[in-house]
């Protein structure tokens, strides 16, 4: 008897995918996760019900959140995730030689130790002497650190009413991390859906938040395929001149600064990523929102999915209509 796990996109419009079988599961303090084999997407991280990476296209994600920012900085030396617990984004900022010290804080210490558990894939990265890995509020530890960081990615929960993270989109948080920057230094974050339907409810507002604090910020895009649209990201520049790097460029700087060969990334790809449509640029120009403290992203109720999974037609229900998470 077949199993299938439903999740709700929008109003009118299911996402459905055929689990296989289920690895491990764990109840933190904070959120269900579940490590399960699924028919087309092969092994999957979900929690509350929804997919947070996958085993076909996560190297599609975190190659986008990372290394647009890591090869735009001259010299990146040190860097900051906030979030990030699966360990693939630390995975990927440690790819870099430049690299002497990555600081990864996460706020939920047993999805941590849940995904070192059951995502092989990342165990060098978390073995790594280089990661100082953080249990904490990302927020807190940002504010409380000494030193300057070259790149702060935030690899976060979207800014969901009722969620965790909604503060962490702000003008306020992005004014502190600035702070927090060297000169040159260059923050990037994970800004959910940027499909037709989808860019304006985060990606829009937190491009106009972002320029309201850097000097130069860029919105840009790629199709997940385990996420059944393509997802949204935003970067700032303190140094403006870090902002455009040709496709040369990036190719050259891949070759010399990162060890193995990446699988998504490469020049052309990079100037890709930034090709907006006419419509999508023409509405992140017009964006008048700024994200605060008073006025943040809590554009959604949040409702967290079922997490038990049942046979026939009957499925485990995700009716967050944003996804949820990353």
């Amino acid at each position: 008897m077949s199993k299938w796990i439903i999740e709700d996109l929008e109003e009118g419009l299911r996402f459905s995918y055929k689990l296989k079988k289920i690895f491990a599961s764990t109840q933190s303090k904070f959120q269900q996760v579940d490590v399960c084999d699924t028919e087309p997407f092969g092994r999957v991280l979900i929690i509350d019900g929804l997919i947070q990476s996958s085993e076909l296209d996560e190297f599609i994600y975190h190659e986008c959140l990372v290394h647009p920012a890591m090869l735009a900085h001259p010299n990146p030396k040190r860097v900051f995730i906030g979030g990030g617990g699966e360990g693939s984004t630390a995975r990927e900022v440690l790819r870099h030689k430049s690299v002497e010290k990555c600081v990864m804080v996460d706020i939920d210490g047993d999805v941590v130790d849940f995904c070192k558990a059951h995502l092989p894939a990342n165990s060098e990265a978390f073995a790594d002497p280089r990661l100082d890995l953080i249990i904490d509020d990302c927020k807190v530890q940002l504010e409380q650190a000494t030193e300057k960081f070259d790149v702060i990615i935030m690899d976060l929960d979207d800014p969901l009413e009722g969620g965790p993270c909604y503060w962490l989109y702000c003008k306020e948080f992005y004014e502190m991390c600035k702070t927090k920057l060297n000169p040159d230094g260059i923050l990037v974050t994970q800004a959910s859906g940027a499909g037709v339907k989808m860019y304006k409810a985060v990606l829009s507002p937190v491009l106009n938040t972002l320029k309201q604090v850097f000097p130069a910020a860029r919105a840009y895009k790629e199709a997940v395929y385990s996420f059944a649209d393509e997802w949204g990201f935003v970067i700032g520049h303190s140094n403006p001149s870090t902002a455009s790097v040709t496709p040369e460029e990036i190719d050259r700087r891949i070759a010399e600064r990162i060890s193995s060969s990446l699988s998504f990334l490469d020049g052309e790809s990079y100037t890709g990523i930034f090709c907006l449509s006419k419509q999508m640029r023409l509405d992140l120009a017009a964006e008048k929102r700024i994200l605060s403290k008073d006025n943040p992203a809590v554009f959604l109720k949040h409702m967290e999915g079922v997490s038990q999974y049942t046979k026939d037609s009957d499925a485990t229900e995700s009716t967050d209509p944003t996804r949820g998470y990353k």
